[in-house]
């Protein structure tokens, strides 16, 4: 049995005062050891978040990472600096990143091997726009995200990584993948990582994320080859705990 995963990406809100004031009010409310409960919140409020969540059973993620070690790339972050303040899971490749920063499946593969170097989870993100989904290529889209962005990967380091499936045309527009649409291709998600990688795919972790609340969770979340959710909007809200306690 896969074990829940519910992630809450903050995106670029909340200052660390803000912050602080949002987990102290959270954790009490999605600290749970029946699921992986994370908050993958913006860099400047990972060092105040990480003190709040200390002696929970609540995890540090980030939104993004850069994949060299150190070197002349202003503004960015490397995966050691993460590290150090406490983060295990990285979200990369989402459809914000590569739709106003150029993110690519290049990159995204660069970013996974680099995380697993430094033993964090990549919560590695793969979606469809409305017109692929018009146009009928969803499926194939995905299968070459998830190709592309596991290139290389061994089993065993492939077993670590969570797939996000995340339609864009439903991220922060109120519509939501019906269970079935979204079962359907985390389910073909799951068929292309068992081609590249046998039966490791049972193991491995598929998120479903695009307008998760609190009264879709649980639809979507027994579907069989959805692990979890990586949450928006409602993860800034006491709602969150209607998805964490699904």
């Amino acid at each position: 049995m896969r074990k829940k995963i519910i992630a809450g990406n903050w995106k670029m809100n909340k200052t660390p005062k803000e912050a602080v004031e949002l987990t102290r009010m959270l954790k009490g409310l999605v600290d749970t050891d029946k699921s992986d409960v994370v908050f993958c919140v913006p860099a400047i409020d990972l060092i105040p978040v990480g003190e709040v969540l200390k002696g929970t059973n609540i995890s540090l993620g980030a939104e993004n990472v850069y994949y060299e070690e150190s070197g002349a790339y202003t503004g960015e972050i490397s995966p050691s600096m993460l590290k150090e303040v406490g983060v295990k899971y990285v979200i990369i490749g989402h459809s914000e990143r590569r739709q106003y920063f150029a993110e690519t499946d290049e990159t995204v593969n660069k970013k996974v091997k680099k995380i697993l170097e430094h033993d964090m989870i990549p919560i590695m993100c793969c979606g469809e726009t409305l017109e692929q989904r018009e146009a009928g290529i969803t499926i194939e889209h995905i299968r070459i995200q998830v190709k592309k962005g596991l290139r290389d990967l061994s089993a065993s380091d492939a077993e670590k990584v969570i797939i996000a499936y995340e339609p864009i045309w439903a991220i922060g527009t109120g519509k939501t993948a019906t269970s079935n649409q979204a079962q359907e291709v985390c389910h073909a998600i799951r068929t292309v990582l068992g081609e590249i990688f046998g039966d490791t795919a049972e193991k491995m972790r598929i998120m479903y994320g695009g307008s998760v609340n609190g009264k879709n969770a649980a639809e979507l979340f027994t579907m069989a080859d959805i692990d979890g959710g990586l949450v928006g909007g409602a993860s800034l809200k006491a709602d969150f705990e209607k998805i964490v306690n699904y």
